[in-house]
């Protein structure tokens, strides 16, 4: 292969996936007797949008992606506002307690899928191996619609593990606690991907 390392950007094209933002309400976010399956940003979510749009206020996309969930249509409103963002391929009264219920929830969610490395142990969950699949076929697509382009997806972290452990050949389909609003950056051609970022965390850090 002439460019294995997907060096010549006309070859490939360059594919940002971000992780949602924040969003475990604190108590003062909580509405009584609200849905909390379809979270919108947190304020800290808010903030850390806003730095991601910042950071990437210079850097020129051909398409944006989102999932269709609220915390990442969120997370992409900042950066998205000159452009279209396209949909990706396929309570109680005691406000503190639900927020502690919901960060207690995302800790067990973490620690059943980091130590087996998988979704399987997690009740109710799609397959994992067939969740990887999914993940896999939707962003090939949305890379190899924009061979020689830039596109930014805004996802989940699961869609971040699964597409990035794809790409490095492992097994686990969950090895690493991808960050709110984290930067990873791959090069797709065909079914041949380069990774070049994983986690950056830099917009973040400089806000504090």
């Amino acid at each position: 292969m002439e460019d294995p390392f997907l060096l010549q950007r006309n070859h490939a094209a360059e594919l940002f996936i971000v992780r949602h933002g924040d969003a475990i309400p604190g108590a003062d976010e909580i509405i009584p007797g609200g849905i909390y399956d379809d979270l919108p940003l947190s304020r800290i979510g808010r903030e850390q949008a806003i730095a991601l749009a910042e950071r990437l206020s210079d850097t020129h996309f051909d398409a944006m992606y989102s999932s269709p969930l609220r915390r990442c249509l969120e997370t992409s409103a900042p950066l998205a506002r000159l452009g279209e963002v396209r949909p990706l391929p396929a309570g109680g009264e005691d406000l503190d307690a639900l927020t502690k219920a919901l960060q207690e929830r995302q800790i067990d969610i973490v620690r059943i899928a980091g130590t087996s490395g998988n979704w399987d142990a997690i009740e109710n969950s799609e397959p994992s191996k067939a969740f990887r699949k999914r993940v896999v076929a939707a962003l090939d697509e949305i890379a190899n619609h924009h061979i020689g382009e830039r596109v930014i997806a805004f996802a989940h972290g699961g869609v971040v593990n699964a597409y990035v452990a794809e790409v490095l050949g492992l097994e686990k389909d969950f090895f690493f606690p991808a960050a709110n609003t984290s930067i990873t950056v791959v090069r797709v051609s065909g079914k041949h991907r380069v990774l070049f970022v994983l986690n950056d965390l830099a917009h973040v850090q400089r806000h504090g």
